[in-house]
């Protein structure tokens, strides 16, 4: 079967590869669930694998086929299966389990090793290809209403992990009511972190630097009620000055200077969310003394958001839903740029070369 690979860390090696068709019963204890890929969503990471940033083959195999937001139907289960049946609809989780205590007891997303097994990143085969298969462990089911919305559930995962933990963090406080937020960024990150911070009440300023007219993304982020703040319009301090520092930010641009600038706009006993994967060798000045003692001071937290377990795609996936529920046909507008098919993997990486697309995803099969 064909699948799209490429040969990190050679640059701009991403090809057309073939891989045997995978069976339920490569997974052991009869919990194997073979899954065919519908739609997978690419992104970031995949164009800056291409580039050689990072990135690693399974070993014993020249390449890695990329592909880590994954939508399909399963096909088959092995009889030890309870989680999933032939017909459903699924997403599939990324990261695998080495060898820590977090590994061992599921939560494999916070690994304390320095080597890490992701589908489509690292040493593991991603879901750009036509079937696929896995523990049942690692598999989520995504209720039929919202199959038009499955390929958008392991970026949900990210931000529902990164609130999660913030808030986890925050009970430290005791007391912790946020009642500001802000999003930087506005790709397909950024919306959702702002679709859910508006699901939770919060008043939510996103910013971004494309002009808020004409602009899809700033529509999709006003029909969720936030404030979108684009390069023409109001710059963060000129909000700050108007509503103060916000409660919590989530951080979602892809680049580090303003992931370290938005350490300057929290306000006291804030959160700051990274979710920026930001490769290459990239240095730059920061006010450090200014910042470390408003930290201190201010008791702020940093906490960082990737690859969420399976509790976490199933809150994005249920926030998703009453998202949609809340706002009919917003979050559907997000998936801006489908590709049709494998075999037009060249295309697939035009698009994300070009930064200009919001959503880029693969049409690999139709249902059935």
């Amino acid at each position: 079967m064909k699948a799209i690979a490429v040969r990190p860390p050679q640059k701009d090696s991403v090809h057309l590869a073939e891989l045997p068709m995978p069976s339920v019963d490569e997974i052991p204890n009869n919990r194997g669930v073979l899954v065919k890929v519908l739609k997978v969503g690419v992104d970031a990471t995949d164009r800056e694998i291409n580039e050689g940033l990072y990135g690693a083959p399974p070993e014993g195999c020249n390449f890695l086929v990329l592909g880590h937001e994954s939508f399909g139907q399963v096909v088959e289960v092995g009889s030890a299966v309870r989680k999933v049946r032939p017909g459903d609809y699924v997403s599939c989780t990324v990261r695998r389990p080495g060898k820590s205590i977090f590994d061992r007891i599921g939560r494999n997303d916070i690994t304390s090793e320095e080597t890490y097994y992701e589908r489509g990143i690292n040493l593991r085969h991603g879901y750009l290809t036509e079937y696929f298969v896995d523990d049942e462990e690692y598999i989520v089911r995504i209720p039929k209403g919202l199959k038009h919305l499955g390929v958008l559930a392991e970026p949900a995962s990210v931000v529902a992990k990164g609130i999660e933990q913030a808030t986890l963090a925050q009970q430290r406080l005791q007391v912790w009511h946020p009642g500001v937020g802000f999003v930087l960024g506005s790709g397909q990150i950024g919306l959702l972190a702002t679709m859910m911070l508006r699901l939770q009440g919060l008043d939510v300023y996103t910013f971004a630097r494309a002009p808020k007219e004409g602009n899809i993304k700033a529509e999709i982020a006003q029909a969720y009620g936030a404030t979108y703040c684009g390069a023409d319009d109001r710059s963060i301090e000129e909000v700050v000055s108007d509503v103060g520092r916000p409660d919590i930010i989530f951080e979602a641009t892809g680049s580090s200077r303003i992931a370290f600038q938005a350490m300057e706009y929290l306000g006291l006993n804030g959160a700051l969310i990274w979710s920026s994967v930001t490769g290459g060798d990239n240095t730059l000045e920061v006010p450090g003394n200014r910042i470390n003692l408003e930290w201190v001071l201010g008791n702020k937290l940093l906490v960082g958001t990737v690859n969420g377990n399976w509790q976490h795609f199933e809150q994005g996936i249920a926030d998703l839903s009453l998202a949609e529920h809340t706002w009919p046909g917003v979050t559907e507008r997000i998936l801006t740029h489908p590709i049709n098919g494998l075999d037009n993997y060249k295309q697939m990486m035009d698009l994300l070369a070009d930064g200009q697309c919001l959503k880029v995803f693969v049409d690999v099969a139709d249902e059935g």
